[in-house]
C-alpha cells in the first residue's frame, strides 16, 4: 500500500491496556491517525480487542509482535507498518526494558537487555524513520521519545534503565539538530510516576503526597502530551526533554 496522507502513527510497546502505549493509541486515534503499534508477549485476546477499540474510533489500525533485543527489529517494524497502513510520519518510542538490579546484581546479560530495547531499538527506528522519510513527498514529521527524568534524582536499584533511558535524552537533543531541516521535530517526555498496573498499594500511598495536583499520573496525561506533541499545533516545538510530572517533588 502507498501511503499518500500524513496520518499515519507507529507506536512501540503497548503489550497491555493499562499503558502508556495504549492510551497513546487512543488518543492519535482520536485525532484521525490510523494506528500501528507493536507488542512484546501479549495476550492474544486483548490484542484482537484492542485492535478493535482502535478501530471503533474510524482509523485502521494493526500490529506485529517484534522482540526488540533481535538486530533486525527496527527494520522489520518499519517494514510491517509501510506494508500494513504506508509510511508513517510519527514515531512514538514507547517501548522499554526495565529489571531491578543495583550494583549487586548487574551484569553483562542484564545490561545488553537494557541497552537493546531502551537504546539501539529507538535509536536504529529514529534514523531509519527519518531516511524513508527523506525519500518521501512527506515534509512534516514526529519522533516522540519517552525517558523517565534520570537527570532529576537517581533511580537507586536501576541503574541499566536509568543509564540507557537517560542516553535517550542526550539523542533527542542531538538527533532534532540533524532533522529539524527535513521537517521532523523531535522531543522527549518525561511522564514521572504513572500508574500503569506496576505500582503496589504501598508504594501509591508513598509517593502521593509527593503530587503537588494531589493524584498519581495516569497513562492518559502522558497521552494527551504525546498526541499534542504530534500535532501541527507543535511543529515549532523540537530538540525538548518535556518534564510532565504533575508538579511531583523529588526530595
Amino acid at each position: 500500500m502507498t501511503n499518500t496522507t500524513d496520518r499515519v502513527a507507529l507506536i512501540t510497546g503497548v503489550s497491555h491496556g493499562n499503558g502508556i502505549g495504549a492510551a497513546t493509541c487512543i488518543e492519535l486515534a482520536k485525532a484521525g491517525y490510523d494506528i500501528f503499534f507493536t507488542c512484546w508477549e501479549a495476550m492474544d485476546k486483548w490484542l484482537e480487542i484492542f485492535q478493535k477499540e482502535i478501530q471503533d474510533l474510524g482509523v485502521a489500525c494493526d500490529y506485529i509482535e517484534v522482540d526488540f533485543r533481535q538486530p533486525d527489529a527496527s527494520t522489520q517494524v518499519l517494514d510491517g507498518v509501510e506494508g500494513a497502513l504506508g509510511m508513517p510520519t510519527v514515531l512514538i518510542n514507547n517501548a522499554a526494558h526495565s529489571v531491578v538490579d543495583g550494583y549487586k546484581r548487574l551484569d553483562d546479560d542484564m545490561l545488553d537487555d537494557h541497552y537493546t530495547v531502551n537504546m539501539r531499538a529507538p535509536m536504529m527506528l529514529s534514523v531509519e524513520f527519518a531516511r524513508r522519510f527523506e525519500a518521501s513527498m512527506f515534509t512534516s514529521g514526529r519522533i516522540i521519545n519517552i525517558t523517565s527524568g534520570q537527570n532529576l534524582g537517581p533511580m537507586v536499584g536501576e541503574l541499566a534503565y536509568g543509564a540507557t533511558k537517560g542516553a535517550i535524552s542526550a539523542f533527542t537533543s542531538s538527533l532534532s539538530a540533524e532533522l529539524a531541516s527535513l521537517g521532523i521535530t523531535v522531543n522527549a517526555v518525561n511522564p514521572g510516576p504513572t500508574d500503569t498496573g506496576w505500582m503496589t498499594e504501598e508504594l501509591k500511598k508513598e509517593l502521593l503526597p509527593k503530587f503537588k495536583k494531589g493524584r498519581i499520573g495516569m497513562p492518559k496525561d502522558a497521552a494527551r502530551l504525546i498526541a499534542f506533541l504530534a500535532s501541527e499545533e507543535a511543529e515549532w516545538i523540537t530538540g525538548q526533554i518535556i518534564h510532565s510530572e504533575g508538579g511531583f517533588l523529588r526530595s
